[in-house]
């Protein structure tokens, strides 16, 4: 269990599980909060022994109730007026932005258990994870609109993907909060249990990958799907598909792929994403921040 002041970390059986852990203020957001995740993530992703990463609320009441706009808080969750001098300086970042992108850029699978209240930034930053499994007592809101204030977190490019633009559109309008089970008819969620169940089921399908599967099969497909569903063209995917698969098919991951099949065992994988990954990874440019 690693310490942290907001958050708790706990590695067991090749999955890290992330705990927003303010239960007294229902885990609201706050730059403490967005730095803890970030700092752990970037020890997970280096950390061969983590396959998948869940990500939860401490409590029974919330996930994340959006930011935490009180003084002990914190303030200036949204945007921190350190940073420049001028407001209207296009290089204002969103806090929510940075949590997000650093969620995009993971080479482990990511998977929210959302056990209760999920609005503002406690939905965003959800949207960058890869499966979300919800307890039936979970809520969730895009409640901007009715904040005075706007999307946040790179969800303008996240819910419309998963969710589709009119649905995205209607949530974010209406601002209005709606349960688990809207969210699973539209596909926001994969699946929602009773709140007992929840973290077995997001367990479960964390184990499924961290033991079944090749770390860096994982780490790459990640990349591919979330970057490549996005491009202009199929040839854009066909280039790098073509490079993927001609690499990792002479790798030792490959080999004993074929191998555990062919003699029906569960395989144990040799490649390391902290050394192991293709050598044209990463193929993409990070934009920067104009």
């Amino acid at each position: 269990m690693s310490e942290y002041a907001q958050i708790m970390v706990e590695k067991a059986d090749g999955i890290a599980t992330i705990t927003l852990n303010r239960p007294e203020k229902l885990n609201a957001y706050t730059r403490v909060m967005q730095s803890e995740i970030c700092e752990a993530m970037d020890d997970i992703d280096g950390d061969d022994a983590v396959g998948a990463v869940i990500f939860t609320g401490a409590g029974e009441r919330a996930f994340c109730a959006g930011a935490d706009l009180t003084p002990e808080g914190g303030g200036h969750v949204f945007s921190d007026p350190n940073e420049v001098a001028d407001l209207s300086d296009e290089r204002v970042r969103d806090g929510g932005g940075k949590l997000t992108l650093r969620l995009f850029r993971s080479k482990k699978p990511l998977i929210s258990a959302c056990n209760g209240v999920a609005v503002g930034i406690g939905a965003t930053m959800q949207l960058a994870m890869d499966m979300r499994l919800a307890s039936d007592t979970a809520r969730y809101g895009f409640v901007f609109a009715r904040r005075g204030i706007t999307p946040e977190a790179c969800s303008s490019w996240f819910l419309p993907r998963i969710v589709g633009i009119s649905q995205a559109l209607e949530w974010c309008m209406t601002g209005r909060i709606f349960d688990a089970h809207e969210a699973l008819g539209a596909g926001l969620v994969r699946s929602v249990h009773a709140p007992g169940d929840l973290m077995g089921a997001a367990r479960d399908l964390a184990t499924e990958i961290a033991q079944n599967t090749s770390a860096i099969s994982v780490a790459m497909t990640r990349a591919m799907l979330w970057r490549l569903s996005a491009t202009e063209h199929p040839m854009m995917a066909h280039r790098i598909d073509s490079r993927a698969i001609y690499r990792l098919s002479r790798s030792a991951d490959a080999r004993e792929g074929i191998a555990s099949f062919l003699e029906k065992r569960t395989p144990e994988y040799p490649g390391r994403v902290s050394q192991d990954m293709p050598d044209f990874y990463p193929w993409w440019k990070e934009p920067g921040f104009e």
